[in-house]
C-alpha cells in the first residue's frame, strides 16, 4: 500500500468533487484514489465543523459527514491529538459514500461531562463505553471502527466485547488492549525509557507540569512520535486547542496512572475490565497498519497478528510515516478502511 500525493486532477473535476463531498453525495468506491485526493484538497475547512449530542456520561462534540444512509465509519483519535487527525481522511471516505463520525474523546475539544459529580476517569473501558453510547444515541447499530493510539485501543475493545456493533476494524499498531495486571511486569530498559511520560504522570510534579505546559508537552510528543512529520505551527495550533478542555489533564493523568495500577477505576467497569484482562481475541474483519517511522512505543506486528481471528491484513506504510498515521498518510488510512469494509 502506498500513498501518491502528486496525482493530477483537472480543476473542473476538483470543484465537482469538492462540492460532492461537502454535500455528502456518494461516489463509487472505485474513484477513491485520484478523485478522493482531490476532494481532500478541495473541501473547505468550515465543512469540518462539530455538533454536540448527549450520550451516556458526556455531551459529545463530533463531526458527522456524508450521506445519512451511508455505511457509518467511526474514526477515533489518540493522545495528544484530536479530530483533525482525520481532516483529510474524512473527505476521502465521504467521496466513497460513507457516513463519517469523528468524536472528541472525553477530555478533548468540545466534549464535556454532563455532571460535575462524574468521575474524570480515563480507564480503557470507560472510553469504549462512551463510544457505544454515542452509537446508540445516533441510532447506529453497526459501524466500521478505525483509530490510532487511544482511539485504536478503544476500537479494539469495542470489536472484542461488542463484535455485533463492529462491521470491520482498522487499528494502527494492532492489538492494544491491556490490563493493570499485565502492566505490572517490567519492560527492558530501552522500552521503559520510551514510556518516560507515563512515569512522569505518576507524580504530582508530572500532573502540575502537564497542566502548566500541556501544549508544549504535546508538541514534544508530536515530534518524538513522528520524527519525520514536518507539520507547521498552524496545524499544531488547530489541534492543540482541543487540550484546553477543562477535564483534559484529569483524564490524561488518570489514564496513565490507571494503567500502572496507581489509580482506581470505577466499579461499574469491573466486569468489562475482567474480560479485557484475558486479552480476548478479535473476530471481526481487520486491517492493521504501522508507520515505518513510528517513534512512539508500539508492539511488533508479529506479536499481535494471532489475536485477530477474522479475515486479516497488515500493512507497513512507508515514506517516514510516524505515530499519527491518519494525518500523515490519509490516503493509506482511508484505503485501509475501504479494504476492511471489503472483508466484511
Amino acid at each position: 500500500m502506498s500513498e501518491d500525493k502528486n496525482d493530477a486532477v483537472d480543476e473542473s473535476r476538483r470543484r465537482f468533487l469538492g462540492i460532492a463531498a461537502a454535500a455528502g453525495l456518494a461516489m463509487p468506491a472505485g474513484l477513491i484514489g485520484n478523485a478522493a485526493r482531490a476532494v481532500a484538497a478541495a473541501v473547505p475547512e468550515p465543512w469540518f465543523t462539530t455538533r454536540q449530542i448527549a450520550a451516556g456520561d458526556l455531551d459529545v462534540g463530533y463531526v458527522d459527514a456524508g450521506p445519512r444512509g451511508g455505511q457509518p465509519v467511526l474514526l477515533l483519535h489518540g493522545w495528544p491529538y484530536d479530530i483533525y487527525s482525520f481532516v483529510e481522511v474524512a473527505p476521502r471516505l465521504v467521496a466513497a459514500g460513507y457516513r463519517v463520525i469523528i468524536p472528541y474523546l472525553r477530555g478533548y475539544g468540545s466534549t464535556r461531562f454532563r455532571s460535575a459529580d462524574t468521575m474524570r476517569n480515563g480507564q480503557q473501558a470507560a472510553l469504549a463505553v462512551d463510544m457505544i453510547a454515542l452509537m446508540d444515541v445516533l441510532g447506529i447499530r453497526q459501524a466500521i471502527l478505525a483509530g490510532f493510539d487511544w482511539g485504536a485501543r478503544t476500537a479494539d475493545i469495542m470489536a472484542a466485547l461488542w463484535p455485533e456493533r463492529c462491521r470491520a476494524l482498522v487499528s494502527v499498531s494492532g492489538y492494544l488492549i491491556g490490563s493493570q495486571k499485565l502492566n505490572e511486569a517490567p519492560l527492558p530498559p530501552e522500552a521503559e525509557l520510551a514510556w518516560w511520560y507515563q512515569f512522569y504522570f505518576a507524580t504530582e510534579r508530572g500532573r502540575i507540569g502537564y497542566d502548566r505546559n500541556r501544549k508544549d508537552f504535546a508538541r514534544l510528543i508530536w515530534h518524538s512520535a513522528s520524527p519525520r512529520w514536518q507539520f507547521d505551527e498552524a496545524t499544531f495550533a488547530r489541534s492543540a486547542a482541543a487540550f484546553d478542555n477543562p477535564d483534559h489533564v484529569a483524564i490524561v493523568i488518570h489514564n496513565y496512572r490507571w494503567r500502572l495500577g496507581l489509580a482506581e477505576g470505577e466499579a461499574r467497569y469491573d466486569a468489562l475490565e475482567h474480560k479485557l484482562a484475558d486479552l480476548p481475541p478479535i473476530g471481526v474483519p481487520t486491517v492493521t497498519l504501522e508507520g515505518d517511522a513510528n517513534g512512539a512505543p508500539h508492539p511488533k506486528p508479529e506479536a499481535y497478528a494471532a489475536k485477530f481471528r477474522g479475515r486479516y491484513a497488515h500493512h507497513l506504510i512507508g515514506g517516514g510515516i510516524g505515530h499519527n498515521l491518519p494525518q500523515e498518510a490519509p490516503a493509506a488510512f482511508a484505503d485501509a478502511v475501504l479494504e476492511a469494509a471489503s472483508f466484511a
